[in-house]
């Protein structure tokens, strides 16, 4: 069961090496099927933005801390991935 979960995770290797980002830190809430991803800890946004595609991008003095992606579970990957504020 294990190398299940090891080729999901190297399944998306290429991508996360493209984010612009040293460091990220995920969390999923299954529940309300929210994936928050945070560039910056601590962040202390101050102003956000909720996308057409109802993904929200927070900012911290005009600076990209981190995105929350609703309806994540229903999302898929798209080759055509508009670039989020520079991201």
């Amino acid at each position: 069961m294990a190398s299940v979960e090891v080729r999901k995770i190297l399944n998306i290797v290429p991508q996360m090496v493209d984010i612009p980002y040293m460091r990220i830190w995920s969390s999923y809430d299954k529940e309300a099927d929210v994936l928050y991803l945070n560039f910056k800890k601590p962040s202390h946004a101050d102003d956000s933005e909720l996308t057409e595609d109802n993904i929200i991008i927070r900012y911290e003095k005009g600076e990209v801390v981190g995105i929350t992606i609703l309806n994540a579970s229903k999302r898929k990957l798209q080759s055509n991935i508009k670039s989020i504020a520079g991201v």
